[in-house]
């Protein structure tokens, strides 16, 4: 079985403390490809130094929305630099958080935009954020695709949403990737969606180090070994052979992402 982990924080502290080690048990699991994705300015930086240590680890650069106070044209010049590493495969992650509010609701249009437009310009896929915010996130990407043209790729990430949501996002021809919150005992709504979601536009993701998935729930720390177990749990959802799965999953990230 072979996965790739399409959303992970290997730069965090929590992780790559010991990255060395964490990458090993996670080959041994049979996961043995990784996104590492940024946040602001220091963790881009961090993602594609790391990226550029290990085989079959990329990067993503992008300004979280909980950060888009401190998106400036400063930021979107480094970004664009950044960007022409062989190793940066997306931008994002990119979004809006209605959640938290850790930066305010225009700061993060604003910097929503701007990267949609330095994803357009780099020609890369772009990792999307939202929470609690569907409705305005999916109206700044149609508003852009009817002004600028259409994006080459667009996930949701961590995707926690409902069937109907779901719907909407595949019929623009999107992608999403869900987590281990699909595990959970209480993400029903969640599971359903992913019954509509076929292999083709689907990917995995750990968002490590949070959110461990079940059976490993109680575990503070998440790593990306520990996504077998939502794999696992999708392919008996879809009533697939776990391998089948895992194959086509893997093949929907290498073509999303353009991986070797």
């Amino acid at each position: 079985m072979e996965l790739i982990d399409t959303h992970c924080h290997l730069t965090f502290e929590q992780l790559a403390w010991e990255i060395k080690e964490v990458i090993e048990r996670s080959v041994a699991a049979g996961v043995t490809g990784w996104i590492t994705v940024g946040t602001d300015s220091q963790e881009n930086r961090k993602a594609v130094e790391l990226s550029e240590r290990f085989e079959n680890m990329y990067a993503a650069v992008g300004f979280h929305p909980h950060e888009a106070k401190d998106f400036s044209g400063e930021t979107i010049a480094e970004m664009k630099e950044l960007a022409k590493s062989e190793k940066v495969v997306a931008i994002g992650e990119t979004g809006l958080d209605f959640h938290y509010n850790f930066s305010n609701e225009s700061d993060q249009r604003r910097a929503f935009a701007a990267q949609l437009k330095i994803a357009r310009e780099v020609n890369l896929p772009v990792i999307i954020h939202c929470r609690e915010a569907f409705a305005d996130t999916m109206d700044i990407l149609e508003q852009f695709i009817r002004l600028e043209g259409r994006l080459r790729g667009v996930v949701f990430h961590c995707f926690s949403g409902t069937a109907e949501q779901a719907k909407t996002i595949l019929g623009y021809g999107f992608y999403i990737s869900l987590t281990g919150v699909v595990t959970f005992k209480n993400a029903d709504e969640i599971r359903r969606a992913a019954e509509i979601v076929p292999t083709d536009r689907l990917m995995l993701e750990t968002d490590c180090p949070y959110m461990s998935p079940e059976p490993m729930r109680k575990r503070k720390i998440n790593e990306p070994a520990l996504m077998i177990h939502t794999a696992q749990h999708l392919a008996e959802l879809k009533e697939m052979d776990p391998a089948d799965f895992a194959e086509a999953v893997t093949t929907t990230s290498r073509n999303f992402f353009a991986l070797g």
